[in-house]
């Protein structure tokens, strides 16, 4: 069977949270569950550096701005890693060129996560941090929900990813307006602490 599926499912979970799905796909080798995950992937190093940094996103992106912020260092990152799983299950399957199964896991890596930090930006306008938290829960659930139906039925794993990549397209451009609110304030508040920082004066120019 073609390893298209897989590596799609796995470039959108990693545009999403990438540490989770190293983690889940190393968990999956490493147990025997599955026989598609690399044995780089299954590495004790690996899952460890994995776990902690999954620890971390975890906390970071139910904080509101710095799940922004979190994002913004994750632009590279998670299509970076999209690119490097998707090649990785392209070698172990041998079923397609891994230079192609990196461009369609870090494209698709890519997408997700401007979704994801587009969404992100709309959802950090409310004036309350429980936004965050929902949309970060469900997220991660959905995530792992994904991954691991993926394991077992790639083809409709895939289907899915695409519905909620198509999904949340659609929501980011409903959510521009608040978007655009987003990088208002974030723009108000980098002038402000330049004000303090030079005590008030105004910017030259």
């Amino acid at each position: 069977m073609s390893v298209i599926p897989l590596v799609f499912t796995s470039g959108w979970a990693s545009g999403i949270n990438a540490y989770a799905v190293v983690l889940l796909l190393g968990l999956f080798g490493a147990t025997g569950v599955s026989d598609a995950v690399p044995a780089a992937l299954q590495r004790t190093d690996v899952l460890i550096v994995a776990g902690v940094l999954f620890l971390c996103e975890v906390v970071a992106d139910k904080i509101p701005y710095v799940d922004s912020a979190w994002d913004t260092v994750h632009t590279v990152i998670r299509p970076v890693a999209g690119a490097v799983i998707a090649a990785l299950l392209a070698g172990e399957s041998g079923s397609l060129p891994e230079l192609a199964a990196g461009a369609i896991g870090g494209s698709t890596a890519l997408m997700s996560h401007l979704v994801k930090a587009g969404t992100r930006m709309a959802v950090n306008t409310s004036p309350e941090p429980f936004s965050n938290i929902g949309v970060s829960i469900v997220e991660d659930l959905g995530v792992a929900g994904v991954v691991t139906f993926a394991i077992f039925n790639p083809v409709a794993a895939a289907v899915i990813a695409g519905v909620l990549l198509l999904v949340g397209i659609v929501l980011v451009v409903f959510l521009a307006s608040r978007i655009r609110r987003f990088l208002r304030r974030r723009a108000q508040r980098r002038e402000e602490k330049h004000l303090a920082a030079t005590g008030g004066a105004l910017p030259p120019g």
